[in-house]
């Protein structure tokens, strides 16, 4: 059999070559789109028990931020911890926490609601706020919901095809609700990588504290936006261009304590680090600083003296959250 021409084996050889480089630029634009989106091989979330078990559950930033606003609307409305529960749950068994725009016939959203059988229009079922709160408006129906095994009280709402498959998301339901109404404290981080698409500054974490919590609730904890001035402090800046949201912390009227709901504030923080540019959260002498390879809270530093500027100004118990821009 005759050799190959030397024209004809460049040509192939050239040809693999070429392959290999489209494939090359596949898997690169594969992997860029997970960095930004918080898939596999992006940034991530971890959130650990605080009772020593070992427990642990990780998640994307996207999840945190759905998460966070589920938890959210849910502890507005004064509802219990268990509701959380009920509520993550039934969202990470239904979409895994992604706001997805499809689903079984019409479903749709967080929660899989269907415009056909009057949950809301397609617009309004892709709102997180909207959707959350529809799926409390129908729990708090379900008589002794919160005395209900959990896949009782999540089928009553939905009325699913798999009525049993809520119980397995119940520890994980249970390890977020805990760090995000704030029972556990400094359990939730993320390594906080802003994605490139990213809205960021200081207007653009009240819009969002306002979004999840509400205007009320917001301006009952007295949120503060400005831009910080130079500090000799680290704990308060990264960088004198910093800008920091102040957000004094008070007991809430149903009862829960300025603790809980201080590290609500922190954990809503954290999971909202990638999607806002946010660079360091500071609570209860506790830090959270994103980009750390381990990106735990820590012990902040200049505490003492941050601890007198703050009591002279009246915000000693406040959440502090610093912007990258």
């Amino acid at each position: 059999m005759p050799e190959p021409s030397p024209t004809l084996q460049r040509r192939g050889r050239l040809l693999r070559i070429g392959a290999a480089f489209v494939v090359l630029l596949a898997v690169a634009g594969y992997l860029a789109v997970q960095y930004i989106t918080g898939g596999t091989g992006g940034p991530g979330c971890k959130v650990v028990s605080a009772d020593g078990d070992g427990a642990t559950y990780e998640f994307s930033p996207e999840q945190a931020v759905n998460a966070a606003t589920i938890t959210a609307v849910g502890t507005a409305r004064g509802l219990p911890e268990r509701a959380v529960t009920i509520a993550l749950a039934t969202a990470l068994q239904e979409s895994a926490l992604h706001n997805i725009s499809h689903g079984d016939r019409d479903s749709l959203g967080l929660f899989q609601q269907r415009p056909s059988q009057g949950w809301g229009t397609e617009e309004q079922i892709m709102d997180p706020i909207y959707s959350a709160g529809m799926f409390y408006d129908h729990l708090v129906k379900v008589p002794g919901y919160t005395r209900l095994p959990l896949t009782v009280a999540a089928q009553r709402v939905q009325r699913s095809g798999f009525p049993q498959a809520y119980a397995k998301h119940e520890p994980d339901a249970t390890l977020l609700a805990a760090a995000l109404t704030g029972r556990s404290a400094a359990t939730l981080t993320c390594e906080g990588r802003p994605g490139a698409t990213a809205t960021a500054g200081p207007d653009a974490v009240r819009s969002a504290l306002v979004r999840d919590f509400g205007r009320d609730a917001v301006q009952q904890a007295g949120a503060e936006v400005g831009a910080t001035t130079p500090s000799p402090t680290p704990t308060l800046v990264t960088e004198t261009s910093g800008r920091t949201v102040t957000v004094p912390v008070a007991e809430d009227t149903d009862g829960r304590s300025a603790r809980e709901r201080g590290w609500q504030l922190a954990h809503w923080a954290v999971a909202n680090a990638s999607a806002l540019h946010i660079e360091r959260v500071s609570y209860a002498g506790r830090e959270w600083v994103a980009g750390h390879t381990d990106s735990q809270w820590r012990a902040g530093t200049g505490d003492a003296s941050n601890a007198d500027r703050a009591q002279s100004a009246g915000t000693a118990n406040a959440v502090r959250i610093v912007t990258a821009q």
